[in-house]
């Protein structure tokens, strides 16, 4: 199937890992792959999807995920618990942004910053290795069937490719997850989004 996929198609499943991966989520859901496609400069997807209450864009798309799912990156970690350490401080009477002010002005900025030691991870024959960030992640089941559902898309219109508006139509016709709730919030009209995408498929490129 993935022959069909155009390289901005590709781009997109491509994406969608790495979008669940900054966000430190552990399987790739269709909202993962809606970050992706409205990250891409493809304006007929984002006219498509525009609702009633503005533009589906990556920030408003990525706002919405961690709203509902979550940020489980590390960075996000790392700041939850510094917020709690200087609350735990104010508590009794320390102030820690005036601390770490007094030491990086005597001693020069990032005097407070360690050096981040390199996870390991079992490698073969149980051997010690340096983990890697890229680790892959699997699709979920709704998502799968996006893709799946994509190419029937391209079937319908006989195309004999996969372009990124195949894989929104997938979005709209899987019709039950995560992307579909976040474009019902932002009031896309669905059956305006299928044709205004299909009608940028079979439109010729000037």
């Amino acid at each position: 199937m993935f022959e069909r996929f155009t390289k901005a198609a590709r781009d997109v499943v491509i994406g969608a890992q790495t979008k669940a991966r900054l966000l430190g989520h552990e399987t790739i859901g269709t909202e993962h792959t809606l970050l992706s496609l409205v990250s891409q400069e493809n304006p007929a997807v984002r006219d498509a999807f525009r609702g009633a209450g503005g533009e589906v864009d990556e920030d408003y798309v990525r706002a919405a995920i961690v709203r509902h799912v979550g940020d489980r990156s590390e960075a996000s970690a790392i700041a939850d618990r510094d917020a709690e350490d200087a609350a735990v401080l104010k508590s009794i009477g320390i102030d820690l942004d005036a601390v770490r002010a007094a030491i990086e002005e005597n001693f020069g900025a990032g005097a407070l910053r360690l050096p981040r030691p390199v996870p390991k991870k079992k490698g073969l024959f149980g051997r010690l290795t340096p983990a890697t960030t890229s680790g892959h992640r699997p699709f979920s089941a709704r998502n799968k069937k996006v893709l799946e559902l994509s190419l029937r898309e391209a079937i319908r219109l006989k195309h004999n490719f996969i372009a990124p508006e195949h894989i929104a139509l997938g979005i709209l016709r899987e019709g039950q997850g995560l992307a579909m709730l976040i474009l019902a919030e932002r009031g896309a009209d669905f059956d305006a989004a299928r044709e205004r995408l299909t009608q940028s498929l079979n439109t010729p490129a000037a």
